[in-house]
């Protein structure tokens, strides 16, 4: 293990200092208080009125105050800080289950709205608590034999009943990939596995067989890992996906015929706090990530952007990581001297960025600064995991931060991943960059996506008519465009429908931040976005602009609210009188 134990003084006691001070005000907060508690009626509620976030946020509090108290144990030795760890040791091992409400699988197997401790199942959040549980032994083993005897078997006993033996015994767990469907939850599961499977499991043979089922999920993750890199989930699903995988062969000492993987992070990168958003990521995803992670597996695969554009993250002075992200990576960066050392420069920015695999393409002015207008767009389909109807919509950022926007995604429920999905707004096409075609929006699967694709010189060219469950469009091309020559954004939508109805077809614009709509012009954020028809034969030269509806959309969820602040405005560009064959030129340019 990467992490030395509490009994090697000098690697604990060169712990960084802004990170324990920082640590020790947020952990004497709490001190001799109540212990966050995860409450019964909270985990019914994902089944009652569909919320489990009250329930997730009172899990992830008892994990954060436990990392901070096993922190400030290894460095202190303090009997305090050891009795915290023991108090939050036992809660954790008396908790009915590991697991999240949405994920337990109790209910289709038990009928029960409660956890059933005698069938454990295994999830993220199982796999969180064994992770910590096993690094708590590995840090503070012979620390905790002395003050409390007893509490490290207690642990071994508590993670293999309820994540080791049922990992091993019961294999047909959906995320292991066996159908061929692989996504975050599979390296995310197994690299939590693997850390307990390390330090909890003494017996060589099981220890073998259990790295060998570890093994193979990866191996299909792996599999089904593009070989640019991309990530269909998004930047912020990174974090819990192509990271942990990279980590996990790390810890196998592995290798990868894929590294492209490492340098997601910054080629998707707009400036500053923002990234391109799709799926259910956010546009400004915390700060709060582990990017010593990143700095280290940039520097393992040989990737000095992606080495750099972690090391733009580190602000000498201020702490080297938080335990939001979770206690390994909390002990990771406090012992990591390299991260320490490192002093920031600048992300890499990269100035032409295409992924294949997802049909994504980002074009900024110049490499290596945000300044401008910045392009993202994709094409992909509507089956993509946590997917959002979005096939060619895009994303216009100025000096790297979004004014044309991809909303994100609001706090998850029950509804978010159930049968109702897409009757949640953020996730529905009319809630991005697309039109709605004869009142008919994009519809989710596979078969719904974009055709005839023209990816290069800052452009990317699409049909986007088989995206929607009609069969009267002839073609939608959608050609976006950054002309670095002039330093504007154009979106050219041509459209060849068959005779039909005269249901309202509107060209959707989501855009942040305080917006002032006239005739064929809008501004916002320092941006200012004009629209007309191209004149043809089908409307006999007649440039009359099309009208255009201020839909605002108030933001009461965090999530939402947090990066966007109190609302989002939807400009509907209503191109119906256009005709059933036409043309629209929307430009955007700087106001400066």
């Amino acid at each position: 293990m990467r992490v030395p134990s509490a009994n090697d003084r000098d690697a604990w006691t060169a712990a960084d200092d802004a990170t324990l001070q920082a640590l020790t005000e947020r952990a004497r907060a709490t001190l001799g208080t109540p212990w966050p508690t995860p409450l019964a009626h909270d985990f019914a509620r994902f089944y009652r009125d569909g919320d489990r976030d009250t329930y997730e946020q009172a899990v992830w509090a008892r994990h954060e105050r436990l990392a901070r108290a096993t922190a400030l144990a290894a460095v202190t030795l303090d009997p305090v800080w050891l009795d915290e760890v023991t108090d939050g040791v036992i809660l954790f091992c008396e908790q009915s289950t590991w697991c999240w409400p949405g994920h337990d699988d109790m209910h289709t197997r038990h009928g029960s709205v409660l956890p059933v401790v005698t069938d454990p199942c295994v999830d993220l959040g199982a796999g969180e608590v064994a992770a910590d549980l096993a690094w708590i032994d590995h840090v503070l083993g012979g620390r905790l034999d002395e003050h409390v005897p007893g509490l490290r078997t207690r642990i071994r006993h508590e993670v293999d009943r309820r994540v080791l033996t049922p990992f091993t015994e019961r294999r047909n767990w959906h995320w292991l990939g066996l159908d061929g469907h692989v996504h975050n939850w599979n390296p995310w599961i197994h690299s939590n596995v693997l850390i307990a499977t390390l330090v909890l499991v003494d017996d060589p043979a099981r220890r073998q067989r259990l790295i060998g089922l570890i093994g193979e999920g990866l191996d299909r993750f792996g599999a089904a890992l593009p070989s640019d890199g991309a990530i269909d989930e998004g930047v912020h699903y990174w974090w819990y996906g192509a990271c942990r995988y990279l980590e996990a062969l790390e810890m196998l000492g592995a290798t990868t015929e894929k590294p492209a993987a490492v340098a997601f992070p910054h080629r998707v990168h707009l400036g500053g706090p923002w990234y391109v958003n799709h799926a259910d990521g956010p546009a400004r995803p915390s700060y709060e990530q582990p990017w010593h992670v990143l700095h280290r597996l940039a520097r393992r695969h040989g990737d000095a952007e992606a080495e750099a554009h972690a090391a733009a993250h580190r602000r000498p002075g201020e702490p080297v990581a938080h335990e939001g992200p979770g206690l390994g990576y909390l002990l990771l960066a406090l012992t990591d001297r390299d991260w320490a050392a490192v002093r920031p420069g600048r992300s890499p920015l990269p100035r032409d960025v295409w992924f294949p695999s997802t049909q994504v393409l980002l074009a900024r002015p110049e490499a290596g600064g945000s300044a401008g207008l910045t392009l993202a767009v994709k094409g992909g389909h509507n089956d993509e995991n946590h997917n959002h109807n979005d096939v060619g919509s895009f994303i216009v950022a100025r000096d790297g931060q979004p004014v044309l926007v991809d909303p994100g995604r609001p706090t998850y429920t029950a509804q978010t991943f159930g049968p109702h999905r897409y009757e949640i707004w953020t996730m529905r096409s009319s809630w991005h960059n697309t039109p709605t075609i004869r009142g008919t929006e994009q519809a989710p699967g596979r078969r719904f996506a974009a055709r005839a694709l023209l990816a290069g010189d800052a452009t990317l060219t699409m049909d986007l008519a088989a995206a929607y469950p009609r069969d009267d469009i002839r073609s939608w091309i959608r050609v976006a465009r950054l002309d670095r020559a002039t330093g504007a954004v154009t979106i050219r939508d041509s459209w060849d429908l068959a005779p039909g109805p005269a249901d309202p077809t509107v060209i959707h614009l989501v855009v942040a931040g305080d917006v002032t709509v006239s005739p064929g012009r809008a501004e916002a954020g320092g941006v200012v976005v004009t629209w007309s028809p191209a004149a043809n034969r089908h409307h006999e030269g007649t440039r009359t602009v099309p009208p255009c509806t201020v839909v605002v959309r108030e933001l009461d969820d965090p999530m939402l609210s947090g990066v966007w602040g109190e609302r989002l405005t939807r400009l509907d560009i209503d191109v119906t009188a256009l005709g059933p064959v036409g043309t629209l030129e929307l430009t955007v340019k700087e106001t400066r």
